[in-house]
């Protein structure tokens, strides 16, 4: 594990394949009242994000809830009853920009009884920001949200000390936080990712956008220099092709153009392929993206590919490199976050979505549940509830092809819909 907290300051955005920045999406997490809305509401204030109406908006009910000062988390907590009882309780999904770069922010609830919106909005993310609250360390749910982001392979986690002010801007305080996190995340994954620790305080705004002059002790970048300077794509120019297809087309007298977003690594003119299920091999003859034909596209760009062969090839089929080929498989073995209210049991019959391939699938064997709290891994004596992490195995009715969730975030994930509710009642992250 990688603990970059004081990295230099004002490290360039590293590029992307076309030469850019590009879009971060990353998460926001900790337990209740750590200020997770009130950070966000800084970052998009101090970089200049929200509008005069809206600004005017939240002074009005600032004032209205007998706050000084601007309450900041009103720019993210939009349903009613957050407002009314002070707490996230859904996902907020905020978008804002930079010179730099360009971001998608997902504020998810603290309480533990909405681990599962924690789990939603981190499912997509790049990076996390988990807040502590530097008074009281790190707490259950605080450790369930690094879990959480353990098992869902993101790479690179911030954790921010917020609410230094409380503290006195106190650095034994920072420290004293950051070796519990330290802690806790090495006995979760070694020296798998890549850690960054900076303390802040989202109500007075120290190093959040600005860094103010409250912690002189603090060399390192602030939040949102960490935020611009952080590789989304470390590490994807590894993983093997995989181009799930979502729509066929005729593309005029150019016979049939496939439909997709390439989920890892990349592929070229010329490179030969693999389709499944059919097993049928061939060259890519064409790649085209926006108004423009390509040489080369890169993971996370939505393109059409044409191939050399006439190949009978539909929605769910998968076009990936032929030299390293997923495993194929009418049986897998998981680890769930199971979201549903109506408990997890062996026998449960369920929609299992991977990628844009949906099949049928039935839970025979639940292994051990985990225990957050201390990582242990208790027998399965009954029901899985919700919110809770379980390892399970599940038989398809039909072959899927997939990649071990550790190697490829895309191919190693699936949910679990509920054939019935039509509810998706688990994320599950392929061993």
């Amino acid at each position: 594990m990688s603990y970059l907290g004081d990295i230099e300051r004002n490290t360039a955005a590293p590029a992307t394949a076309n030469g850019s920045s590009g879009l971060l999406r990353f998460t926001t997490a900790g337990s209740v009242d750590d200020g997770k809305s009130t950070l966000i509401g800084r970052l998009l204030h101090d970089t200049r994000q929200i509008f005069e109406d809206q600004l005017a908006a939240i002074e009005r009910a600032s004032h209205k809830r007998g706050f000084s000062d601007l309450d900041l988390s009103l720019l993210t907590d939009g349903l009613e009853a957050e407002r009314e009882q002070g707490i996230t309780i859904d996902v907020a999904y905020r978008y804002f920009a930079t010179p730099r770069r360009k971001f998608i922010i997902a504020d998810t609830p603290g309480h533990v009884q909405y681990t599962r919106n924690m789990a939603t909005g981190a499912s997509t993310a790049e990076t996390a920001v988990i807040l502590a609250d530097a008074s009281k360390g790190l707490l259950e749910q605080g450790k369930r949200h690094l879990y959480i982001t353990h098992l869902l392979g993101i790479r690179h986690v911030i954790v921010a000390v917020n609410k230094m002010d409380l503290v006195g801007y106190s650095q034994v305080a920072f420290a004293s936080v950051r070796h519990a996190f330290e802690q806790f995340a090495h006995r979760l994954d070694g020296e798998k990712r890549r850690f960054y620790f900076v303390p802040v305080s989202a109500l007075k705004g120290d190093m959040v956008v600005e860094r103010g002059d409250r912690i002189p002790w603090y060399g390192g970048p602030t939040l949102l220099e960490l935020l611009e300077s952080i590789d989304p794509s470390e590490g994807n120019g590894l993983q093997a092709m995989r181009f799930p297809v979502q729509l066929v087309q005729r593309a005029g007298g150019h016979g049939r153009a496939y439909l997709g977003r390439l989920a890892s690594g990349e592929v070229s003119v010329g490179q030969k392929v693999v389709v499944l299920p059919s097993g049928r091999t061939s060259t890519v003859k064409g790649i085209h993206a926006w108004h423009e034909d390509r040489m080369t596209a890169y993971a996370g760009e939505s393109i059409a590919l044409s191939l050399s062969d006439e190949i009978d090839i539909s929605r769910g089929d998968q076009i990936t490199d032929a030299n390293r080929p997923p495993r194929a498989a009418q049986s897998l073995s998981a680890t769930l976050v199971w979201l549903a209210v109506e408990p997890l049991q062996v026998g449960g019959r369920y929609l299992l979505k991977h990628t844009s391939r949906t099949v049928k699938a039935k839970v025979v064997w639940i292994k051990h549940v985990v225990d957050v709290e201390t990582l242990e891994k208790r027998p399965a004596s009954g029901p899985v509830a919700a919110n809770d992490i379980a390892h399970a195995v599940l038989d398809l009715q039909q072959p899927a092809f997939f990649d071990s969730y550790h190697l490829n975030r895309t191919t190693g994930a699936f949910i679990l819909i509920d054939e019935l509710s039509n509810q998706t009642v688990a994320a599950g992250m392929i061993v």
